[in-house]
């Protein structure tokens, strides 16, 4: 059995659209695409249908992968995390020691990861280096440019 991943309401609302999505008009899509391969002729000879197939195959591979992540995934109570130090789902904004940049990140699971809006995985190796620490201590974190320090200015849910 898989390890337990915490979500958000946010993160776990998207997994489920997504596995409903790929279960209806997924699996729509890939049934039409095998008929019309299949009403070009031999199916000995039709590579169309062999490609429709072996999606087919990935598809059900996908839906499988979601509705396993979906059966371990628990949702957390947001209100009452514990803001005195971080933890997955705390927003931490830690300064750079070194050159003094501000950051802010959430930390979510693998799956709600988005560097864009600033959601970054609690198996990263800032978010490692970061859990259970709290206002005021440092870290010296290794990522792949090497070794940065960072002091840990505020933690919010």
């Amino acid at each position: 059995m898989s390890d337990v991943t915490y979500y958000t309401q946010e993160g776990l609302d998207k997994l489920r659209e997504e596995l409903h999505f790929l279960k209806t008009e997924g699996r729509a899509q890939i049934a039409k695409a095998i008929a019309e391969a299949r009403d070009k002729g031999d199916l000995s000879e039709n590579a169309e249908y062999d490609a429709a197939k072996e999606a087919q195959g990935h598809h059900e591979s996908k839906i499988s992968k979601l509705t396993n992540v979906l059966a371990t995934a628990r949702l957390i109570d947001e209100s009452k995390l514990d803001v005195t130090k971080v933890l997955a789902l705390s927003i931490v904004k830690i300064k750079n020691v070194g050159n003094g940049a501000t950051m802010t990140y959430q930390l979510v699971s693998e799956t709600e990861a988005d560097m864009k809006t600033g959601k970054i995985s609690v198996k990263s190796p800032i978010a490692q280096g970061l859990l259970g620490k709290s206002v005021g201590e440092k870290a010296e974190i290794t990522v792949p440019a090497g070794k940065i320090e960072f002091e840990i200015l505020e933690i919010s849910r």
